[in-house]
């Protein structure tokens, strides 16, 4: 009976931590670039009642189960136009821009492009909405274009022709440019709150030559209500079914202590 006691509550437990899972997959449903977990997992021990150890029979006891761990897909996902230049979509699989604290120095990685113009001593740079530095594609902070009104102004009164400014603009490969970066196993990735993750020991980013990026665009969030719905409903009937059995494996042992005394 102890068994039964052990297995069903470790089935209840297993379902309470998928359900906080799920929770947070539906709280994030309008945070842009948001990737949703999934969870996994693995049966613990199994062993045969009348058999050898190996043996594969129908006469099989288990030990419940546990989360073995939790993942989510960074591919793309929905995009949603935005009036703001600031916006950026990676229009790359398993690939992240990389942010920098500038208090503390710390590297994270986020899909969410929604920056903005941050004011520094030495000039504008772009950051996210808490602050952070978007790095370029050599790891430096992402200085922001700010519309210079004179030059408009003076642009408006001269003679000014398109096709030699676009001459002089023409793009340079060495010129900073937003930095995007992926890594050879994106889901040993670490969540670090914010829709951002860190890097754990040993995983080096990779710069993503060339990547697609799309401005004036944001990726929506990744989780489909529908889907979550589901797993909802399973997973509360999975976790009541374990209740179930602690109540009757407890009755079983009151009925098996009754007739002992």
């Amino acid at each position: 009976m102890y068994q039964s006691f052990y297995t069903g509550a470790l089935g209840a437990g297993t379902c309470m931590a998928k359900m906080g899972v799920m929770a947070n997959n539906l709280a994030n449903i309008n945070n842009e670039g948001f990737k949703p977990k999934t969870v996994a997992f693995s049966d613990l021990l199994n062993y045969n009642l009348n058999d050898s150890e190996g043996a594969v029979t129908e006469l099989m006891a288990g030990n419940g189960v546990r989360i073995q761990r939790t993942y989510a897909n960074y591919n793309v996902g929905a995009l949603v136009s935005t009036n703001s230049d600031c916006d950026y979509a990676i229009l790359e699989d398993n690939a992240f821009f990389m942010v920098k604290d500038p208090a503390t120095g710390a590297i994270s990685y986020t899909r969410s492009g929604n920056f903005h113009r941050g004011k520094m001593e030495d000039g504008y740079y772009l950051t996210t909405a808490n602050g952070k530095l978007v790095l370029d594609q050599n790891g430096e902070p992402m200085k922001a274009d700010v519309i210079d009104v004179e030059k408009i102004r003076e642009m408006m009164e001269e003679d000014y022709e398109p096709e030699e400014a676009d001459e002089e603009e023409e793009e340079d490969e060495d010129a900073p440019r937003i930095g995007v970066y992926t890594f050879s196993n994106p889901s040993h990735l670490l969540s670090a709150g914010d829709n951002e993750y860190t890097a754990p020991a040993g995983m080096e980013p990779q710069l993503v030559e060339n990547a697609k990026i799309m401005s004036s665009t944001l990726e929506r969030s990744g989780t489909d209500m529908s889907k979550e719905m589901v797993r909802v409903i399973e997973c509360q009937r999975a976790y009541s079914y374990a209740l179930k059995m602690v109540t009757t494996a407890d009755e079983i042992e009151s009925t098996i202590n009754s007739l002992r005394g």
